[in-house]
């Protein structure tokens, strides 16, 4: 097996325990990292509109 392998099966096995072992604690660092990637989405968004001479506000 290569090492590739072993590191996603390591990984794998790392978020199944926590989700099994810490069910909120992973909840709230989904939660947080989706709320992330929303804001980053959003800055994008808001640099195209600017870019374009259309920037309203997200609501």
């Amino acid at each position: 097996m290569n090492l590739k392998k072993v590191l996603v099966l390591a990984a794998v096995a790392l978020v199944l325990f926590l989700l099994i072992t810490r069910p909120e604690e992973s909840a709230g660092a989904v939660q947080q990292v989706l709320g992330w990637l929303r804001q980053g989405a959003e800055s994008i968004i808001t640099f195209i509109r600017s870019l374009f001479g259309t920037a309203t506000p997200i609501s």
